[in-house]
């Protein structure tokens, strides 16, 4: 007799199930209500405790602008983050195909390393990235540090070994029969992985491509040493005017808030674009026979 599968939702009883439910929506949902409320508030009402206003500050989302240059930062954060987690899908899907496809000479050993480079502190990788960087524009005579490559190829080191072994996991679940069907049509290799299995791939690129693009997003640790003024990403931009209202007379609280909300959108405007597609990609993990 074939037993049941037991659903997971169902090793907690309903009650219990609930009272974690509200609780966790409580522990997240406060920090980001307090962080909106703040935004609004007056900068000399923020200290004093209190957490209604007795005015509304929404001028802080106005004055923002110019106070932190949040819109050079949002552009460049932007651009850095949306090209580098391009090119890292790109790459690692082809990767992945390569790997679950074929069987080579140190085949193990590339998908060991790719676990391997997780490990690493990426505090480590600051001061040898940087060398690099310095010692190839020495040599060509192009100018590296300060510009928008540099940080795209910085964000890849981080981001492409954790696309490929996500999208190796996810390719290995998907049927060979459909590639020998169209192989045996006439479809090149190339035609199978563009037709056959991105399509059938793509909640696992859509994951690849929201954690690579998170990766540039929330860096500022790199982004502080191998931008310039122009390239300055918008994690820098809160990061400096952060540091700026030490010390000042009447902190800009509020700004800040409001540009930490501001800076935020993107990232929840992606999530929830792609979230049939990121659920999909973190549950299934292959297609259905």
């Amino acid at each position: 007799m074939r037993r049941r599968k037991r659903d997971p939702q169902e090793i907690l009883p309903p009650p219990v199930r609930i009272v974690a439910i509200v609780v966790l929506a409580v522990l997240v949902l406060i920090p980001l209500a307090y962080t909106l409320l703040l935004s609004v508030t007056p900068d000399a009402e923020v200290g004093t405790g209190s957490l209604i206003p007795s005015q509304w500050a929404f001028g802080n989302y106005i004055q923002m602008w110019s106070t932190v240059s949040l819109a050079q930062g949002l552009g460049n954060s932007l651009i850095v983050s949306g090209i580098a987690s391009v090119i890292a899908v790109i790459l690692a899907v082809g990767a992945a195909y390569i790997l679950t496809r074929f069987t080579f000479r140190g085949r193990l050993s590339y998908l060991y390393s790719l676990v391997g480079l997780q490990t690493v502190p990426n505090v480590m990788l600051l001061l040898p990235l940087f060398v690099l960087f310095a010692s190839t524009q020495a040599a060509i005579h192009i100018r590296l540090v300060g510009t928008y490559p540099a940080v795209i190829i910085t964000y890849l080191t981080f981001a492409l070994p954790f696309a490929t072994w996500l999208l190796v996991s996810y390719l290995g679940s998907i049927p060979v029969d459909l590639e020998e069907a169209a192989l045996v049509d006439g479809a090149t290799r190339l035609q199978t992985l563009r037709l056959i299995i991105v399509p059938l791939a793509l909640p696992g690129l859509v994951v690849a491509l929201v954690f690579a693009f998170l990766t540039g997003w929330n860096d500022v640790l790199f982004a502080s040493v191998l931008t310039s003024t122009e390239t300055r990403t918008l994690a820098v931009q809160l990061q400096a005017f952060s540091s700026a209202q030490e010390g000042g007379a009447l902190p800009l609280y509020g700004q800040l808030m409001g540009a930490a909300v501001v800076s935020a959108l993107p990232v929840v405007i992606l999530y929830m674009a792609f979230q049939r597609y990121l659920v999909g990609g973190l549950t299934a993990g292959g297609v259905k026979g």
